[in-house]
């Protein structure tokens, strides 16, 4: 018996809904971007409804126009009223044929959301794989070096962070007040891992495998506590692995993303957008690239989501 589901948490999960319209979008269109955010505007798509035509606009917008962290819903509008105006639950109905709880279910089934976080039919037949966390690679110091030593897991890196592995090294750069000097000694001294892919060789055309996770890095955080405990309480994003930077005045925030709808590149906007509207924030944009490399330095006080332990 599938779990009751309710629409505010589906639209959630899926970006406030553009993740369904990119999802069904991607079902007629599997070798395009089919979506492409700009602030809170995803542009004119092709509405398969329309004989594929582009006349289809979506958007999203604040539920509360006033309020800084209101919850979010996407809507569309074709050009040519090909089909009525809505929001992405309504041009799911249109592709599924389904409404309701019906429909519901089945976002969260075709689209992996895994709501509950129970042990679903799905999570069921990936346990092991849940348990342990998807495996990115792990490289031995200094930056330049471009061959793993071995694929991790969040667990792993957690474990390589909270002991003292990297204590002496983390230490020592926070004592160098030059920033050049910094620069090239953390470039030099700390192992670090590609938390976004498995590789053979460090590149953005080498990867093995995606792991379905982004590291975000804040940098220059005066109210770095403040920041570490409200990205722990992020209504959409869910937590992988939060710790403190190698040099002590930034955080790095491995968060979990769809991988079955919008491009990398889109959802990497869409990702950057959320963290600038909500935190007020600017995030480096390297992050978008699937070999960014994240130093691990020493944080005893780090956190790990309890589902990769």
């Amino acid at each position: 018996m599938e779990k009751t589901i309710d629409k505010e948490t589906i639209l959630k999960k899926t970006m406030w809904g553009v993740d369904i319209y990119a999802h069904i979008l991607r079902k007629f269109y599997p070798e395009e971007a089919v979506i492409k955010v700009v602030g809170r505007d995803c542009g004119i798509c092709k509405n398969p409804f329309a004989g594929g035509a582009r006349t289809l606009h979506i958007w999203f917008q604040r539920n509360n126009p006033e309020g800084q962290l209101s919850d979010e819903t996407a809507y569309h509008k074709d050009q040519f009223g090909a089909i009525p105006d809505g929001t992405a639950l309504d041009f799911a109905e249109l592709y599924y044929k389904q409404t309701g709880q019906e429909l519901l279910n089945t976002l969260n089934r075709e689209m992996y959301l895994n709501i509950d976080m129970q042990r679903t039919q799905y999570s069921n037949a990936r346990e092991t794989e849940t348990n342990k966390g998807p495996k990115f690679s792990f490289f031995k110091a200094p930056i330049s070096n471009t061959k793993p030593h071995k694929s991790i897991t969040i667990r792993d890196a957690y474990n390589y962070i909270i002991g003292h592995y990297a204590k002496e090294q983390t230490q020592t750069l926070r004592s160098i007040t030059d920033k050049k000097r910094a620069k090239i000694y953390k470039a030099a001294n700390f192992a670090y891992a590609t938390f976004s892919g498995e590789f053979d060789i460090r590149s953005n055309n080498a990867v093995k495998a995606e792991t379905g996770l982004l590291c975000i890095d804040f940098d220059h955080i005066a109210t770095l506590e403040v920041l570490f405990n409200k990205l722990l309480q992020d209504r959409y994003f869910e937590t992988a692995l939060l710790f403190r930077s190698p040099s002590g005045d930034g955080l790095k925030w491995v968060i979990e993303i769809p991988t079955t709808s919008l491009t990398r590149q889109a959802m990497f906007t869409a990702v950057e957008n959320y963290i600038k509207q909500t935190y007020g924030i600017q995030i480096d944009k390297a992050c978008k690239d699937i070999s960014r490399a994240c130093f691990l330095c020493h944080d005893p006080h780090a956190y790990i989501n309890p589902q990769y332990e």
